[in-house]
């Protein structure tokens, strides 16, 4: 993973306005879309990344309580396969839950603008997984990383910005390697990730349900979600859990019961997938096709104000998972 600058520190106006890059406005449609949804500028967000979708999605709470879909924005670049990242340089981009605080906002970014997803987690690092320097950033290039274009990051930045100045201390992160639904799951039943995926689905459907952020605990090697547990805490996410109580809602019991027979009827329709084909990770189809059409330096003026070259371009063509397959 190339090192970027480094992460700047400190309260809100001394990270967030150190040059324009880091200050530009929400862009007005943007605004009128918050308006419509009766959101703030203010108001908390949420983020939800889908390798195999290559897509990048802000959620807003909304007066309700509730979080609501902003955004959706086209990724251009990630790299690896589907699965988890576990060591530095197998340029993996994680898969997991990361909490983003305004520390980890960088306005100097040699990719125009990112911020860390604080890879390695908790839980990853009892797991042993190293790395460093994950990042949300702009351009077409990733080497572990979710390349979103420089537009795309700008106004993911200005978005994020905004939520952690309005008082929101964090936001969450939760990036997954397809879109969990029953059909996925069964398609990937035969995949050696298929538990730990079990396991992200779990506060995926919690999130699909309630529209509500999940907390986040660890332990037994594996996420938690939505617990209370004797003695506060798990000190150690190896160790086995402690004891519990979760409170889980009607909804979310009768959600897990449909998925889990929508599962064994895809089962029986699909053929499961081993190995993912991914030679080096994917690119969303409208970037994939500018690529295919233009070429790689073409893709870089638009994606890019500084020409970062497109990475792996060849790779990004032989991906073989487009929305539908």
């Amino acid at each position: 993973m190339v090192v970027l600058s480094a992460v700047l520190s400190g309260c809100v106006s001394s990270v967030l306005d150190v040059d324009k890059r880091a200050i530009q406005p929400i862009p007005a449609k943007l605004m009128g879309q918050m308006n419509a949804k009766q959101m703030k500028p203010s108001d908390p967000i949420l983020v939800r990344i889908f390798k195999q979708e290559s897509e990048l999605e802000i959620w807003k709470r909304t007066r309700s309580g509730r979080y609501a879909l902003l955004k959706t924005y086209p990724m251009c670049r990630w790299s690896g396969k589907l699965g988890p990242k576990v060591r530095n340089g197998d340029r993996q981009a994680p898969e997991g839950f990361y909490t983003i605080s305004v520390s980890m906002l960088n306005p100097k970014s040699q990719y125009y603008l990112s911020f860390n997803l604080g890879f390695p987690n908790r839980l990853e690092s009892a797991l042993g997984y190293t790395g460093e320097a994950l990042m949300v950033h702009g351009a077409c290039s990733s080497s572990g990383c979710y390349a979103m274009t420089d537009d795309g990051v700008a106004e993911i930045y200005a978005v994020a910005r905004e939520a952690l100045k309005g008082g929101q201390t964090s936001f969450q992160v939760q990036a997954f390697p397809f879109r969990m639904t029953a059909q996925n799951m069964a398609k990937y039943r035969s995949d050696p990730n298929i538990e730990f995926w079990k396991n992200l689905k779990e506060g995926y459907d919690i999130f699909e349900v309630s529209r509500r952020q999940p907390t986040i605990s660890a332990c037994g090697r594996r996420y938690v979600f939505d617990a209370q547990f004797e003695g506060g805490e798990p000190a150690d996410p190896l160790a086995a859990c402690p004891p519990m109580t979760t409170i889980e809602e009607p909804a979310l019991l009768a959600k897990r019961d449909a998925e889990m027979r929508a599962m064994e009827t895809a089962m029986t329709t699909s053929t499961p997938v081993a190995v993912h084909a991914y030679s080096d990770g994917g690119m969303h189809p409208s970037f994939r096709a500018i690529l295919q059409r233009n070429g790689a330096k073409e893709l870089a003026k638009k994606t890019s104000r500084t020409l970062v070259p497109i990475s792996r371009p060849d790779a990004a063509l032989a991906d073989p998972h487009t929305p539908g397959d």
